[in-house]
């Protein structure tokens, strides 16, 4: 069974207890699971497949702000306040599927488990810290390293069983993730090939020296 971060520290049958409730939901490639500002009632473990999540820029553009995969979740924030509402649109990259936790079944698992409450400060902290590193990276590191900072953290994300490595995203896409210009983007990828770290594919980045490519993220 895939553990999921949300729900580390919470007993094992709690876990199974949950999913019992929990709907299976399957998705298609590119088929939208949430819009943003649709009402949100449930969250989402990922079991299988990845998934973007996209917002629309104050220039009504939409960039990528995130890509989850098997032990991630999204919809967290409808655990959340009175009347949540979806922060961004998610949507499957590929054929996938997720337990939809409905926010009544998730309020049964806190009213028996009080350290649920802790968990999930655990988690949001989490989150904002990261968003946290986000913002300074935008702020004092460079364009070409940016890049292949989230280049080493989509590696993580699609490494498969036998540890082959192909992340299946366009260069437009990973060029919003990092919050750079698309040709700085294919700037560096393009650098990256000559140094044999990567190999370009059509619509697709292999990598080959994982290792490599994160000492010169860092």
């Amino acid at each position: 069974m895939v553990e999921w971060r949300l729900l580390v520290g919470i007993p094992d049958d709690e876990v199974r207890d949950l999913l019992r409730v929990a709907r299976r939901r399957h998705f298609a490639r590119n088929e939208v699971v949430f819009h943003r500002h649709d009402p949100g009632d449930s969250l989402h473990l990922i079991q299988k497949g990845r998934f973007s999540l996209r917002v629309m820029t104050p220039l009504g553009e939409v960039a990528t702000i995130a890509v989850r995969g098997p032990g991630d979740s999204f919809g967290e924030m409808a655990l959340l306040g009175e009347e949540p509402v979806r922060s961004a649109t998610v949507t499957a990259l590929e054929d996938a599927e997720t337990f939809a936790v409905h926010r009544a079944e998730f309020e049964r698992l806190r009213s028996r488990h009080p350290d649920v409450d802790r968990i999930l400060l655990r988690f949001l902290a989490g989150e904002l810290r990261s968003m946290n590193e986000r913002m300074l990276e935008a702020l004092y590191v460079s364009a070409e390293k940016r890049t292949l900072r989230r280049l080493v953290e989509l590696a993580e994300l699609y490494r498969s069983a036998d540890g082959e490595i192909v992340i299946a995203l366009t260069q437009e896409s990973i060029a919003e993730l990092a919050g750079v210009a698309r040709p700085t983007v294919n700037h560096v990828l393009r650098d990256e090939e000559k140094r044999g770290t990567i190999t370009l594919e059509r619509g697709r980045t292999r990598v080959a020296d994982l290792d490599e490519l994160a000492r010169r993220a860092r």
